[in-house]
């Protein structure tokens, strides 16, 4: 398995390179495979503040602990960093699975299922797959595409 490493200082240099990389030769479908079974692993665990798993996670706890079990090596940060460090989604990609979703003027984060759903770590819910209805439509701030490795 390959292993993509994101530095704060390369951050605008790997990101561009990743953006480049996803844009001319997609991931084979095993990585997001990979990505979806980690995500019902961890599915029913409870939310703690600052927690990464395995028993229990916040957020971007949730986020980060599925993508390094699948070879993206993030520095564990909170969503507002992981939406600084990542490059943006298109417009296609952001309804499609593995792309991350940003709420609430950064303060949450999840990865979209499909157009009409999103799994995250919810502080009533734990972690869980949620529809995406009003209620979080209007909280969207943004999308991010996780980097994928080039196979």
């Amino acid at each position: 398995m390959k292993r993509i490493i994101i530095g704060v200082v390369l951050v605008l240099s790997i990101s561009a390179s990743v953006a480049a990389q996803s844009s001319s030769s997609p991931p084979t479908l095993g990585f997001f495979e990979g990505l979806r079974a980690s995500i019902v692993k961890h599915l029913g665990r409870p939310y703690v503040w600052g927690a990464s798993g395995e028993k229990s996670f916040d957020c971007s706890g949730f986020v980060w602990r599925v993508m390094y079990e699948n070879g993206i090596l993030l520095k564990r940060t909170t969503a507002r960093k992981f939406y600084m460090m990542l490059p943006p989604a298109s417009k296609a990609d952001q309804g499609r699975f593995g792309t991350l979703v940003f709420f609430d003027n950064l303060k949450h984060v999840g990865m979209i299922d499909t157009p009409e759903y999103f799994y995250h770590a919810q502080v009533s819910a734990g972690t869980n797959h949620s529809p995406m209805n009003s209620f979080w439509r209007q909280k969207i701030y943004g999308f991010r595409r996780v980097p994928t490795p080039k196979e």
